[in-house]
């Protein structure tokens, strides 16, 4: 995997603050469009996130084509084929999502469809099957997680099997991404938790896998960075819209680190657990990421001890030998989930969650294995070593 080169691409304009969405219209007629599809949750609409878009449209004299606000959790191959209908009914030119990762994914897909033509998505999975630009797509994310705003992949659910197919291209890129504090107060702890911890996998596999650069590590750096000095100070003060703008940059600047330098063997199990037990993704991904980078240690030693730094400081950093600056990064990741733990009640184990059975653990392994980010990983796992690790994340 090593060309002896480093590639990073991030195209995405990114608009953050507290009154960033109040610059869609313009940036909707800087593409020509005029009539936007809003493709969001009920739990969205219920929250009232919806309602400032659309009062933002209305004062700009901008048309809502419609509003499809019933995207699930776990979204498909056959509501992507349902939206991009209506979409196409109703002349609708361009797409605003939101909400998290799977009305992001789901918005990617439809995009596809809208713009490539025809109603089978899967005959655009993989890699580089995209030909063309698409249709403008922006984004407004309702947690601090996913970094699905900034990044080239989009990952949904086959409806004929129920697995999860990958689609990734330079083309899928959001056109804007708009990072509005007023989108995530109203997160629960929970979810503000789990999906920071999503983010920071995202980060620190970003900086220790085989495809990482120079630019990804700065996004990855910056990311750990801003997490860990703002979300325990969101669970504390749930209405701090700064902390919460700051959370929500970190994921951003995650997604762009790992959309350029991949992921690994955190996201090869989180992926195989979150499908066989429906467990959310951060939740899988906070579990997983100390295991791992334990796993990863003997080639990925040096890397992991440089994230002590961003991860407990520089106080810290500086007093820790730089031999014991791996161990100790992830013990500082342990002492967080300890904390998230206690303040939440996220899960710190597969046998804290009650969903998880050993039982389980020979169809995630053998998911794992097959999983393309693996590939990614400086050191490779068979079906063995993914069941001690689990093993491991166990109790």
């Amino acid at each position: 995997m090593n060309k002896g080169y480093t590639e990073f691409f991030s195209p995405v304009k990114i608009i953050a603050g507290q009154k960033a969405l109040e610059h869609i219209p313009y940036e909707l007629t800087s593409f020509g469009a005029s009539r936007p599809l809003i493709i969001t949750d009920t739990g969205i609409v219920h929250a009232g996130l919806v309602e400032p878009v659309k009062q933002t449209l209305l004062i700009s004299n901008i048309s809502v084509s419609a509003i499809y606000s019933d995207v699930p959790p776990d979204s498909s191959t056959t509501l992507v084929r349902r939206i991009a209908t209506i979409y196409r009914e109703t002349n609708a030119d361009a797409i605003i999502a939101i909400g998290g990762g799977s009305v992001i994914d789901t918005s990617k897909g439809v995009n596809i469809l809208v713009s490539e033509g025809g109603d089978d998505l899967l005959v655009y999975s993989g890699l580089g099957a995209l030909t063309k630009r698409l249709k403008p797509l922006f984004i407004l994310p309702t947690t601090a997680g996913t970094g699905s705003e900034a990044t080239r992949f989009a990952v949904i659910k086959d409806s004929t099997n129920g697995r999860k197919v990958a689609f990734g291209s330079a083309f899928l890129l959001p056109d804007v991404a708009v990072l509005d504090p007023r989108m995530t107060l109203t997160l629960p702890s929970y979810i503000t938790a789990a999906t920071a911890m999503d983010a920071l996998t995202h980060s620190v596999e970003a900086y220790i896998g085989i495809a990482k650069n120079p630019l990804s590590d700065a996004y990855a750096v910056a990311a750990i960075k801003a997490i860990c000095e703002n979300l325990c100070i969101v669970l504390a003060s749930p209405d701090n819209a700064y902390a919460r703008l700051k959370l929500a940059e970190a994921a951003t600047m995650a997604g762009i680190a790992f959309s350029n330098s991949m992921v690994g063997l955190v996201h090869a199990i989180g992926h195989s657990i979150g499908a066989i037990t429906h467990l959310p993704h951060g939740v899988c991904m906070s579990m997983m990421l100390p295991h791992v980078l334990k796993y990863n240690l003997p080639l990925s030693g040096d890397a992991i001890g440089e994230l002590l730094l961003p991860l407990a400081g520089p106080d810290t950093y500086s007093s820790t030998p730089a031999k014991q600056r791996a161990n100790a990064a992830i013990t500082a990741i342990h002492s967080l989930r300890d904390e998230l733990h206690d303040k939440t009640g996220l899960p710190r184990t597969l046998s804290e969650t009650g969903k998880v059975s050993q039982s389980q653990f020979a169809d995630i392994a053998s998911m794992s294995i097959d999983d393309g980010a693996i590939l990614f990983n400086r050191i490779d796992a068979d079906y063995e070593q993914v069941l001690a690790l689990l093993m491991e994340a166990w109790d």
